[in-house]
């Protein structure tokens, strides 16, 4: 299959074999150069990665903590910093000649020698996240900018061992998941550096330094004299090749993002090393979960690579483990690649109960620490989340919630307050989370009947109507059926049309409603029209979402 083919038909459900002519196939790198996957049951082909088994651990943890943290976390400006800071004319180009002057001459790779981490804490701040409910963590190990977050030894010059913090970040995250007792992740973007960066390529259209090369296209040979002697920016850049076609926004949106629409793409050299970096991570950290920052898988379709990471670490799990106790994450997905690794959902959620566990992944602000939205309390609010929380878990879904790191490695205390909320709801609701399966019916209410669609990856998320009152929510466990009030109603009483006398979903009549959050059995009446349910007359103990336990 030609590549402008494989391209036109992107995400198709098709096997390794059917990419001879792509940088992908590992027959073509010359003989040594290429790792093996790990042996096993799985092979690099959605046929046989279908048969994945999604593990309990994974579906019974509905709730995870992420540091998307990096480099670009140090000018605190928010996201893409790596990138946008090479637009003329943007908000971030416009700070960066502000902060530290012109990206002729203070390049992102610079940045990166600037940053320290200097306050980062990881066994304080992983504990402080399980005293918030989290059951997972997962720790950024490389973002779009492609500097490696661990003693990479495929990425041997532009690690966080070499430059920057000169520590091993993954390291102390995974060390401190697993004395916390969490299961732990790791995250990987780094596939896209190879389009991402095409503005470093570029120079100012305008003003004094016009016409002037930004430093994407530096070789080693330019660093005589410089702090990164003996470093070659290409390693981290990954700049010497053509543009994308023009208007595509240097491959970062629509077709070319999925490596359509005249995207450059990246050779066998780029891909297989993307590769080695990975399976190195994999091989060296021992994630439970590794969540890819693609659509479907890295450099998918005009590579393997990504099927061959997943096939490896499927393999490895159970050759070290004994079971399949691996989840690996991609986005938009067709039927057969949900079955094959566990779908996640940026910014939004599903509209149904999905048959087949899945993810989603948000923020309480931008994905990278921005210092605007602190100064601004812009954060999503505590019962934003637990909203957030309680609507996924209902379908059948986890949330994977990033609370910003700054570049000093600490967070602020407004996202303190909001964890500390987080934590204090969880403790008092979480027998209705954890461990639970979808119900019947996942809700009732408004929201439900004017959800906001997805578009893309997600990003549905604060499209639809906000929960209140009268919302509703289901999870189950056994027997036991728990309903979500999505707000405190002023009459105090609830009325559950799905737990009605004649419901198709009950097998019995229903022996007792109570309020989780205190115990307390409450009055509650079982008619044709819905369960009636009289709350407590006194304060809620939770205004914004509280749990009834139904048996």
């Amino acid at each position: 299959m030609k590549r402008r083919d494989l391209l036109k038909h992107m995400g198709a459900a098709l096997p390794a074999a059917a990419l001879p002519d792509l940088c992908s196939a590992a027959d073509a790198v010359a003989p040594g150069a290429a790792l093996p996957i790990a042996s096993g049951p799985f092979a690099p082909a959605w046929d046989s990665l279908d048969k994945y088994q999604v593990p309990d651990w994974f579906r019974n943890a509905k709730f995870g903590m992420w540091a998307h943290w990096g480099p670009q976390c140090e000018p605190e400006f928010g996201d893409w910093y790596g990138r946008l800071m090479y637009e003329e004319g943007s908000d971030a180009y416009r700070h960066h000649l502000e902060k530290y002057g012109h990206p002729s001459k203070f390049g992102f790779k610079d940045v990166i020698h600037q940053w320290q981490a200097d306050k980062w804490e990881p066994d304080e701040l992983v504990a402080f996240y399980k005293k918030a409910g989290a059951k997972y963590f997962v720790a950024m190990a490389n973002h779009h900018d492609n500097l490696d977050l661990y003693n990479s030894r495929y990425q041997p010059e532009w690690n966080v061992t070499k430059v920057g913090p000169r520590k091993d970040l993954i390291a102390g995250w995974s060390k401190a998941a697993r004395a916390n007792g969490l299961r732990f992740g790791v995250s990987v973007h780094a596939a896209h550096a190879w389009t991402w960066y095409e503005l470093a390529q570029g120079a100012d259209k305008a003003g004094p330094l016009a016409g002037v090369p930004y430093d994407g296209n530096l070789t080693r040979l330019d660093g005589l004299g410089k702090w990164w002697e003996g470093f070659d920016p290409q390693g981290l850049y990954a700049q010497r090749h053509p543009l994308s076609k023009a208007n595509g926004d240097g491959g970062v949106q629509y077709e070319q993002w999925h490596w359509g629409g005249g995207a450059a793409i990246p050779d066998q050299a780029y891909c297989e090393k993307f590769f080695h970096r990975t399976r190195d991570l994999i091989d060296s950290y021992d994630p439970d979960l590794v969540y890819y920052d693609d659509t479907v898988l890295p450099l998918w379709p005009v590579s393997d690579v990504g099927m061959r990471l997943a096939a490896h670490m499927y393999n490895r799990s159970i050759a070290t483990k004994g079971k399949l106790e691996a989840v690996v994450n991609g986005k938009i997905l067709n039927p057969q690649q949900r079955r094959s690794m566990v779908w996640d959902i940026e910014r939004g959620q599903s509209n149904q109960i999905e048959e087949l566990p899945w993810q989603t992944c948000t923020c309480i602000g931008n994905w990278h620490y921005d210092r605007r939205l602190f100064d601004n309390h812009g954060y999503k609010s505590a019962q934003t989340v637990v909203h957030t929380l309680i609507d996924v878990v209902s379908k059948n879904g986890n949330l994977l919630l990033n609370i910003p790191v700054r570049g000093d490695g600490s967070i602020d205390a407004q996202e303190r307050a909001i964890v500390g909320e987080i934590g204090r709801w969880l403790a008092r609701n979480g027998e209705a989370i954890y461990d639970t399966r979808p119900w019947a019916v996942f809700g009732e209410g408004p929201v439900m009947e004017q959800a906001a669609q997805m578009s893309g990856a997600g990003f549905n998320e604060g499209k639809g109507k906000p929960f209140s009152a009268s919302d509703l929510r289901f999870t189950a466990k056994g027997e036991t059926v728990y309903a979500f009030i999505m707000g405190w109603p002023q009459d105090g009483k609830v009325t559950i049309k799905s737990l009605r006398s004649a419901s198709p979903y009950l097998k019995k009549r229903i022996a007792r409603v109570e309020l989780i959050a205190n115990g307390f059995p409450l009055d509650f009446r079982q008619t044709a029209h819905g369960l009636e349910v009289t709350l407590p007359r006194d304060q809620p103990p939770l205004a914004y979402a509280n749990a009834l336990k139904i048996s």
